[in-house]
């Protein structure tokens, strides 16, 4: 089921990287920037997370919270967060509920081969719960730009 502009966002309960159950409903109220991506401490997602780390306080700006997820464990997440001072929560979905409810699990192709896999995804849900954008099939230079744009 493709997630839609303007329809609820699926809900989702994930530890975060200290253990804690966090809800998306907990965050009613506000615009949450969800980001899937594929594993900690690898090239890509660092850059990606940082990225979203130094924009944290135009985020703010615009009133949006953000958060990430990945099938990490949360003492994987909390490495992750503290190794490169990330100021926003780190979700564990091992799986892979959450990465399937927000189109973020399939077939990409890796070193030439077809796996199946987390899928870069950034998701913005609205104060409201409603979906308000999807970024499909992320490249991470520039994204998070992108994504400040949409807000």
């Amino acid at each position: 089921m493709a997630l839609e502009i303007g329809k609820k966002a699926p809900d989702f309960t994930l530890l975060d990287e200290d253990g804690r159950k966090v809800k998306l409903s907990s965050f009613k109220g506000r615009r949450v920037v969800v980001f899937f991506y594929p594993k900690a401490m690898t090239s890509g997602c660092t850059r990606e997370a940082c990225d979203f780390r130094d924009e944290e306080k135009a985020f703010a700006r615009k009133g949006a919270l953000v958060v990430g997820i990945s099938r990490d464990t949360p003492a994987a997440q909390k490495k992750f967060k503290e190794k490169y001072n990330l100021p926003f929560p780190l979700l564990s979905d091992p799986e892979t509920e959450a990465h399937q409810a927000f189109d973020a699990w399939g077939e990409k192709t890796m070193y030439g081969k077809t796996i199946t896999g987390a899928l870069r995804t950034t998701v913005v849900v609205g104060p409201d719960g409603k979906v308000e954008h999807v970024f499909p099939k992320v490249k991470v230079d520039g994204h998070v730009a992108d994504v400040l744009e949409s807000l």
